[in-house]
């Protein structure tokens, strides 16, 4: 199934509903969605059938009606799916955020501390995050790892932040893994 190849517009879209679809798995509707990714709704209702068509949504009718992302969504746009993911903290400019949790952190450069990076996976949009602000992610549940940095680009698509890291620190000695 994630052979299906999607345009970045179909990408952003079916992004914008898996995420609002996580914060309360009701359908949502296309009114919602084109406000989370700035278009027309009458865009996302015709992206919303080629989307249907491939088998990534489906449409719920009715007055509380809209669209859910199928499995195959998840699927296609490598999303894991879990029942009960471990929650990872997360603030935005010292405020914690309720509705994102982090889905995976990749350091790059750790041997070249002015240039360490890390691309951090979020559950959630990123659209209200912006260059330069500061983040500060963890702890996370094994390592206690916490990270501290300013916001350095992102992938509204992807719904990754790349954060030049400022502070990094983890619990010296034994962890419980």
């Amino acid at each position: 199934m994630s052979s299906i190849e999607l345009t970045s517009s179909q990408k952003t879209i079916l992004t914008a509903l898996i995420n609002l679809h996580r914060d309360d798995e009701e359908a949502v509707k296309g009114e919602t969605i084109a406000g989370e990714v700035d278009r027309n709704p009458g865009t996302i209702r015709n992206q919303m059938q080629s989307l249907k068509a491939l088998q990534l949504v489906e449409g719920v009718p009715g007055p509380k009606g809209g669209y859910k992302p199928t499995a195959n969504a998840y699927e296609a746009l490598d999303v894991n799916q879990m029942e009960n993911p471990a929650f990872v903290p997360l603030f935005h400019e010292n405020e914690e955020l309720d509705n994102a949790n982090v889905e995976e952190i990749d350091l790059s450069s750790v041997h070249h501390p002015e240039l360490c990076r890390a691309e951090v996976h979020i559950q959630g949009s990123v659209r209200d995050f912006h260059e330069g602000d500061s983040m500060t992610v963890g702890p996370t549940p094994l390592s206690k790892l916490i990270i501290e940095g300013t916001i350095d680009g992102k992938d509204d698509t992807s719904n990754i932040l790349i954060l030049q890291i400022d502070d990094m620190r983890a619990p010296a000695g034994e962890t419980s893994h």
